[in-house]
């Protein structure tokens, strides 16, 4: 069997970074100010931004960039592998890469499974997010929908 210790190697950070343990965060870079709560896992490639706040429980994988000053709630997933052949994919070539754009909020439990979110947007606790988001506004549900703009 062989065993890989969680924890956090790897990282490029900026100053004031604050990271509770138990954490899995590896080949990224964590901007000036950031926060991540217990329980995240970040995978390599992903850029988390200035003041940016990660709370627990969330997944990021790889290739997602974070604005700065966004918010991600509790137990949120993205994703990058989108199933296309009906099943996962072991071609990182396949997988969508994600940017979150500056000042985005997502609420708890939401599922972003789209390239794009703009700056400003927010995201409703437990939505889905499957199209590219890009107009400053209010979306929730499964699928997300425009409920109102900002």
């Amino acid at each position: 069997m062989q065993v890989t210790e969680s924890g956090i190697r790897d990282v490029v950070q900026g100053e004031n970074v604050r990271v509770i343990m138990p954490v899995n965060i590896y080949k990224c870079e964590l901007g000036d100010d950031v926060f991540v709560g217990p329980f995240v896992e970040i995978q390599g490639g992903c850029v988390i931004g200035r003041g940016t706040k990660i709370q627990s429980h969330t997944f990021i994988c790889e290739n997602v960039i974070l604005g700065d000053d966004c918010f991600i709630g509790h137990g949120v997933t993205f994703a990058n592998d989108l199933f296309k052949s009906g099943g996962p994919d072991s071609s990182a070539e396949n997988w969508i890469h994600i940017s979150l754009g500056n000042a985005v909020t997502v609420g708890s439990g939401a599922t972003i499974l789209t390239t794009e979110i703009c700056s400003g947007a927010v995201i409703g606790a437990g939505s889905v997010v499957i199209k590219p988001i890009q107009a400053k506004g209010i979306y929730a549900g499964n699928p997300a929908k425009l409920l109102r703009l900002l």
